[in-house]
């Protein structure tokens, strides 16, 4: 459905820093940058983009899912996040509420953004 999503975060430096360690094992490098209130493209393949960029303005809280592999990945995921500064909201593992294979893991990001990576497929 989405071709990319922008938004602003407080902290440009910190927060490109973070999401590229968090989003690293799921494949995502920087595609494009500009000046810091243009922003920078994060994307895995040819897939929707996820873009950011520095703002005065204080970013409303969101929820940003991407999705994964592997439950691998997810794993990798949140290792990553939370070595990159992110705050634990939900370690690894299957969450029956939402889905009977719902495998996600939760961080907090720099600006109280809730990042997730989610694999939807059972176990192989």
């Amino acid at each position: 459905m989405f071709d990319h999503v922008k938004f602003g975060v407080s902290d440009f430096v910190a927060s490109k820093t973070f999401f590229l360690k968090a989003l690293e094992p799921l494949g995502v490098v920087v595609v494009a940058e500009g000046v810091p209130t243009y922003g920078v493209e994060l994307c895995a393949k040819d897939e929707v983009s996820l873009c950011l960029y520095q703002t005065e303005d204080k970013p409303a809280h969101l929820h940003l899912a991407f999705r994964a592999a592997n439950r691998q990945q997810v794993d990798a995921f949140y290792d990553a996040a939370l070595e990159a500064g992110g705050k634990d909201n939900g370690a690894p593992g299957l969450r029956p509420q939402y889905q009977g294979r719902y495998y996600a893991a939760f961080v907090i990001a720099p600006d109280g953004h809730n990042i997730e990576a989610v694999y939807h497929e059972p176990e192989v």
